[in-house]
């Protein structure tokens, strides 16, 4: 799965760092430290310059790695994924693979069979970007952090609360890069994993349904896979700590995107038009109906007054008519 090779492979960091085959990180569950790094070769030690990391001093407030003031941050090692830009040779020819999708701030390699779907918020624009994988989808999203480590263990620790104040079981998990949320409720379960790099922190969250993002099911474990062959582009420019870096849709998948909307769209004025026409016969039978029942009614009331009783015949004079009172009077 991972596609990307660093720059430096560091090979000799096993015998500086401690015995062969030994990461810091169990160096320090044994109560060893390895030696520190030369200045130098330190993580975005050489890639900004000092007046950028006094920019983002003061954008990130403090700088702080918003990990308990009691406890370090832990050590994620990446020696094996997830990279920066910087820790990889040959980025473009690899964005440009296909099966690598281009998010512009992240890279991400698509499992074979994975689908890319866009999720598009009511204003017209992208909401998330997922790949649907193993029974479920994964997604991923680079954001702006503080040169030192430890992001991840706050938002980790916020994201808990979050799901439990919405009714859902949350339990934190133990995974390649440490500390993973396992969140299940009745709509399914959800994980998420997180990793620090030089200012910026990685999220990759896989969804399926009950029982598909335990410790070891396939959906995680592809999720995982994922996570490790992503290449994260953060550039230079200061940011404020927890700001989501700009996502890009590849040219390809920004059109299909546009043709779909467009025919959406069509749809949509379609269902509209037809509605519309539904509801104008609706009116036009109401109007005849209508006509209909009055029609009757005028010819009821015709049929009604034929039966009365027939008008009185006009009153005539007891003395006759006119012309029979002048004969009358003239002796004829």
């Amino acid at each position: 799965m991972t596609v990307f090779g660093r720059k430096k492979r560091n090979e000799a960091q096993a015998t500086d760092d401690g015995q062969p085959g030994q990461n810091p990180t169990e160096q320090h569950e044994a109560g060893t430290e390895p030696d520190a790094p030369p200045a130098q070769d330190a993580p975005g030690a050489q890639d900004t310059p000092p007046a950028q990391d006094a920019a983002d001093a003061e954008v990130s407030g403090d700088g702080a790695s918003g990990a308990p003031e009691d406890e370090p941050a832990e050590s994620q090692d990446r020696s094996d994924g997830p990279f920066d830009e910087a820790e990889v040779e040959g980025l473009e020819e690899l964005a440009a693979e296909s099966r690598v999708l281009d998010l512009g701030s992240v890279l991400i390699p698509v499992p074979e069979g994975g689908q890319v779907q866009v999720e598009m918020a009511p204003n017209g624009s992208v909401n998330g970007v997922f790949v649907t994988v193993g029974g479920g989808r994964v997604t991923m999203a680079a954001f702006a952090a503080p040169k030192s480590p430890g992001q991840w263990r706050s938002v980790i620790t916020e994201l808990a609360e979050s799901v439990r104040g919405d009714g859902a079981t949350a339990s934190v998990r133990t995974g390649p890069w440490g500390r993973e949320l396992h969140a299940a409720s009745a709509n399914g379960d959800v994980r998420f994993i997180g990793v620090d790099g030089p200012r910026w922190m990685l999220r990759g969250v896989a969804i399926g349904p009950t029982g598909s993002v335990g410790d070891d099911a396939e959906l995680t474990g592809v999720a995982r896979e994922m996570i490790s062959g992503a290449v994260v582009r953060r550039g230079t420019e200061p940011m404020p700590v927890r700001s989501p870096l700009t996502v890009t849709l590849p040219q390809e998948l920004a059109q299909q995107l546009a043709q779909a909307q467009q025919q959406r769209a069509a749809q949509t004025q379609s269902e509209q038009q037809r509605a519309a026409m539904e509801q104008l016969q609706q009116r036009q039978q109401q109007m005849s109906d209508a006509l209909r029942e009055a029609s009757h009614g005028a010819q009821g009331g015709v049929e009604t007054g034929g039966d009365s009783a027939a008008p009185p015949a006009p009153r005539q004079n007891p003395n006759g008519s006119a012309m029979q009172q002048f004969r009358r009077g003239n002796g004829a």
